[in-house]
């Protein structure tokens, strides 16, 4: 099939470090290795693509000008950005028509961006859409939304015009439940890994005599890192031989740095600042347990790929009861759960872990193993290819 593959969201740089970035790789690499013809249309590159998609036909949507993707969050500023967002639907239709005739269109989903699906209902082929999280609700509580009805006449419009919808977890298939015209759509498929990136024997990049607890994320609120910090404190004082190895950076990183030092700890914390993909391999090969500690969100919709990383990494992976996790992780069996927010909990799990290094490694190949049969990416393509084979089928029917 030749797939057109549609990402319109300036905030994601499609060739960058950021979990959304490799998710948009990840999704190509392995349509192309299971033989599809792949081109990506995006707003944003964020570098040069990795060596194995260097080939990938890619077309450079238009970009926000200077003054409109500088805005601060002043009202006005923010409306203009939103409405030149919503202005390049006609530059993005364009681009697909231009480039010839696709057996498919395949879009992560954008707050401004409709075209892609409606184009493919035009012409007769599948339209999927990918939905990764209620993009609404999160831009007007972190960001600032100041045309919400618009915004939401683009959700309604762009779901109406989809064949299929890929939510990345059930918590966005329950977000999707609130819009009529998703329904009877919604294909609930969760993120996966790339196995051959974390081979069975890794050489560490960053090795220690201590035990050494670590975490891969942005440094970000919503990522739990105060109760990870909090509860590495009180394992510390148990167990002083251990350090923490926070692999990112982010907003969070100041504030974090100076409460550690405050505590007297900051010489047991390393930060590792951003990373390229390449290198993440390398570092969680140099912890002993990974941990997701995330908050206690009641909407909690998050599909995380740095715990299937963890797990694929062959690590005991301690995570928040929480969401699509506690389907995941099977506690006692491929990694240990806590009460989300409950830092002592979180200790004793870490204490239990430092005290069984046989169980460690029990936990590590129970961890791969589910992820090597249950959640790799080519089972992700499989499943997306599988949804537009359908949708072929029902439009010739009718």
């Amino acid at each position: 099939m030749r797939i057109a593959y549609i990402c319109a969201d300036p905030g994601i740089p499609v060739f960058g470090c950021k979990g959304c970035s490799i998710h948009v790789q990840e999704v190509i690499r392995a349509l192309l290795q299971q033989g599809h013809q792949v081109e990506l249309f995006a707003m944003r590159w964020g570098g040069e693509p990795p060596a194995d998609l260097a080939a990938v036909p890619c077309h450079k949507l238009p970009t926000l000008p200077s003054q409109v993707s500088q805005a601060s969050g002043e009202p006005r500023q923010l409306g203009q950005r939103e409405l030149t967002l919503l202005s390049l639907n006609l530059e993005l239709r364009l681009a697909l028509e231009q480039a010839g005739q696709f057996d498919a269109v395949y879009e992560r989903y954008s707050l401004w961006s409709f075209t892609a699906m409606e184009y493919a209902r035009s012409q007769g082929i599948p339209a999927v859409l990918e939905v990764n999280a209620p993009l609404i609700q999160e831009q007007a509580t972190h960001r600032g939304l100041v045309h919400h009805q618009s915004a939401e006449a683009v959700a309604q419009r762009v779901f109406r015009a989809a064949n299929v919808i890929v939510a990345v977890s059930q918590g966005v298939a329950n977000y999707l439940k609130h819009y009529p015209q998703a329904q009877g759509k919604v294909q609930v498929i969760p993120n996966g890994v790339n196995c051959d990136r974390f081979a069975k024997q890794r050489v560490p990049t960053q090795p220690s005599d201590d035990f050494t607890i670590g975490f891969v994320g942005t440094m970000k609120p919503w990522h739990g890192l105060s109760t990870l910090v909090e509860a590495f404190v009180q394992f510390h004082d148990q167990f002083p031989r251990s350090r923490l190895l926070i692999v990112g950076d982010g907003p969070e990183r100041a504030a974090l740095a100076a409460d550690l030092l405050d505590r007297g700890i900051h010489t047991s914390v390393q930060f590792t600042g951003k990373v390229a993909p390449t290198e993440i391999p390398g570092l969680l090969a140099s912890t002993q347990v990974a941990v997701a500690p995330y908050p206690d969100y009641p909407d909690f919709y998050f599909s995380p790929l740095k715990v299937y990383e963890y797990m694929a990494a062959g690590l005991p992976v301690v995570a928040s009861r929480i969401g699509e996790l506690q389907t995941l992780i099977q506690a006692d069996v491929n990694g240990l759960l806590y009460e989300p927010g409950n830092t002592v909990q979180l200790a004793q799990h870490l204490a239990y872990l430092y005290q069984s290094p046989a169980l460690c490694l029990q936990l590590g190949q129970r961890a791969r193993s589910t992820v090597l049969e249950e959640h790799t990416w080519a089972r992700v393509a499989q499943q997306i290819v599988g949804l537009m084979q359908q949708t072929v089928s029902t439009l010739e029917v009718a």
